[in-house]
């Protein structure tokens, strides 16, 4: 093995175990809600999200933390989850409450980090030109190459 395929494979593992903390934490949030834990219920009513809206609010949540932590339905998940969590951001700030939108943040970079350290190409348009052109070169050859073969 050597030193290129350790270190991909320690980004793997690495952004595995992101994922999986910021999927976990996200479960363990919107368990919280459906199962009532009053500090829970207290915050989302002075939000104004209460009964059918807090069972709603909680159903995306898990749905999208699903979605994400699934890996054939990783990318849709992870669009799910930073538009949930975005809101989740903003209505914090928009109450005020700006140290209670650090664990919406926090959930969303871990699981963006996760994510592009298991899938560099991920942030595929953050490399450079020449980059992304090399490598569209040799994914149409190798591409070329098994059709013909």
């Amino acid at each position: 093995m050597t030193i290129t395929d350790e270190i991909s494979r320690t980004r793997a593992i690495a952004g595995n175990v992101l994922m999986l903390v910021s999927g976990l934490g996200l479960v363990l949030t919107s368990a919280s809600k459906f199962f009532g834990v009053p500090a829970v219920v207290h915050q989302m009513a002075l939000e104004g999200i209460t009964g059918e809206k807090l069972v709603t609010v909680a159903t995306l949540e898990l749905l999208s933390t699903l979605l994400f932590l699934y890996p054939k339905t990783r990318s849709i998940g992870l669009m799910f989850l930073s538009a949930f969590l975005g809101g989740a951001i903003s209505t914090h700030v928009q109450m005020g409450e700006f140290p209670a939108a650090v664990p919406a943040g926090s959930f969303l970079t871990l699981a963006w980090l996760g994510t592009f350290l298991r899938y560099p190409e991920a942030l595929w348009s953050f490399r450079r030109r020449e980059t992304r052109i090399e490598s569209s070169s040799v994914e149409l050859k190798h591409t070329t190459d098994r059709l013909t073969a």
